[in-house]
């Protein structure tokens, strides 16, 4: 295990590891000589410039609102509409520094910011378009940071359903279903996902491989991630890591849909194996 590696697996073995910390680790993959603790002092630059303009009882909704001005007002944070799937939009460090970004990253940039700020927000997993919300005397309120942290009403939050799903489910569906709190861990696995999809689908196999190792390490359970890893293994020509990776799948999960096919597979990656001895 590589140095980068070591200490990302240091901040995620903890049960409550800092978030912003743990995005600015992955990007030291891409970014070798990143600053993170620069990174770290603007978030906390941020918060202080609108804490400066808030009187020392400001309620929530007034925080909220002081936040969104500065972030996307002041700042000009906003949704990467025009290449949504370049693959800086989901490494901290460069939405920080070109401000804007995809849905997760702006809304960890929007909670790490708004903890700062001693604001309650949370994160919200949803189907296909990350969201915030934030829990009020009143009820709760969705935000979209990729929209400049507008309120979600619900048909809104149903349209965003029905095109990650599909409309009759949208109709149908208790919307409190997708609307749960996400945990640092599940966000941070979001992210990877993200990236493990742009750059297998780019064809680049080297960098999918360092970040599926950094998603193992975030949710080592996840019997489908090694799977993976051991697929890219294979066509990277690595047989032993790929026959480890694939056989610890089928040990995991020999019902799997897919568990003959990967049996075949592990046929041929141990045949490989035993030509190179």
């Amino acid at each position: 295990m590589n140095v980068r590696l070591e200490r990302f697996a240091e901040i995620v073995a903890r049960d409550h590891f800092d978030l912003a910390q743990a995005c600015l680790a992955i990007a030291e993959d891409a970014y070798p000589g990143l600053d993170a603790s620069a990174c770290l002092a603007a978030l906390d630059a941020m918060a202080a410039s609108v804490r400066g303009r808030l009187p020392a009882d400001a309620f929530p909704e007034q925080k909220l609102a002081a936040l969104n001005h500065h972030l996307f007002g002041e700042l000009g944070f906003s949704g990467n509409t025009d290449a949504y799937y370049d693959v800086r939009n989901s490494y901290l460090n460069e939405v920080l520094a070109r401000r804007t970004g995809i849905p997760i990253t702006l809304s960890i940039v929007y909670l790490e910011v708004g903890r700062r700020l001693g604001l309650g927000l949370q994160g919200v997993s949803f189907p296909g378009h990350f969201l915030v919300s934030l829990r009020l005397r009143r009820g709760a309120l969705v935000l979209d940071p990729f929209s400049g942290g507008e309120p979600k009403l619900e048909e809104e939050l149903r349209a965003l359903l029905g095109r990650a799903l599909s409309e009759e489910t949208a109709r149908h569906a208790d919307l409190a279903n997708y609307l749960a709190p996400a945990t640092p861990r599940e966000i941070l696995a979001r992210v990877l996902r993200n990236l493990k999809t742009i750059y297998r689908q780019a064809g680049q196999l080297e960098r999918a491989l360092d970040v599926m190792n950094r998603m193992l390490l975030v949710v080592p359970e996840a019997a489908e991630e090694l799977r993976d890893r051991g697929l890219v293994y294979a066509a990277l020509e690595c047989y032993r890591p790929a026959l480890a990776d694939v056989q610890n799948y089928l040990r995991r999960r020999p019902d799997a849909p897919d568990a003959a096919e990967l049996r075949a597979k592990a046929a041929e990656l141990s045949a490989a194996v035993a030509r190179l001895n």
